[in-house]
C-alpha cells in the first residue's frame, strides 16, 4: 500500500522549485542530461577528453565566464553543463562544458587526471564508477 504523500514536504519542494532562477525566461525547467557522472566524454571542437563528475541542469557559471566565449561559439544557457576532470594530452584541469559540445568518448583509454582516483574506480570494462566510499 502506498504511503500518503506529505503535503508539507511536497508544497515546500514545489515552492523551492518555483523559486529557482531560469537561465532564460523561456527555458524549460526540465532538461535531459545525455551523460551521467562517471561517463567518459570528449569535446566536439577541441578534442580534449574528460570524466563527468558533476552536472548542472542549465548554465550555472559566472556571467564573466560566459561572455569570455566568442559569441559565434557561445552555447545556449538552457541545456545541461558538465563539470569534467579533463586531460588534453599535455595537462589536466577541470572543464565546464555545454552538452552540445560533448561526445561520448569510446577510445577506452583512461583519462589522465589526478583527482579521478579520489572519486572513481575504473571498472574492468574501462568505464568509471563512483567509488563505494562515495555512496551514502
Amino acid at each position: 500500500m502506498d504511503q500518503p504523500r506529505n503535503s508539507k514536504t511536497s508544497a515546500s519542494s514545489l515552492s523551492r522549485a518555483a523559486s529557482l532562477p531560469r537561465a532564460n525566461g523561456d527555458a524549460p525547467r526540465i532538461t535531459h542530461a545525455r551523460f551521467r557522472i562517471g561517463d567518459q566524454v570528449s569535446h566536439r571542437q577541441f578534442g580534449f577528453r574528460g570524466v563527468v563528475f558533476d552536472i548542472d541542469p542549465v548554465f550555472a557559471n559566472s556571467e564573466e565566464w560566459y561572455e569570455a566565449i566568442p559569441e559565434a561559439m557561445r552555447p545556449s544557457r538552457d541545456q545541461p553543463f558538465y563539470h569534467l576532470f579533463a586531460d588534453n594530452g599535455e595537462s589536466s584541469y577541470v572543464a565546464y562544458v555545454s552538452q552540445q559540445n560533448l561526445l561520448s568518448d569510446e577510445t577506452g583509454e583512461p583519462v589522465d587526471h589526478p583527482a579521478i582516483d579520489a572519486l572513481f574506480e575504473r571498472r574492468a570494462d574501462g568505464r568509471y564508477a563512483l567509488g563505494a566510499h562515495r555512496w551514502h
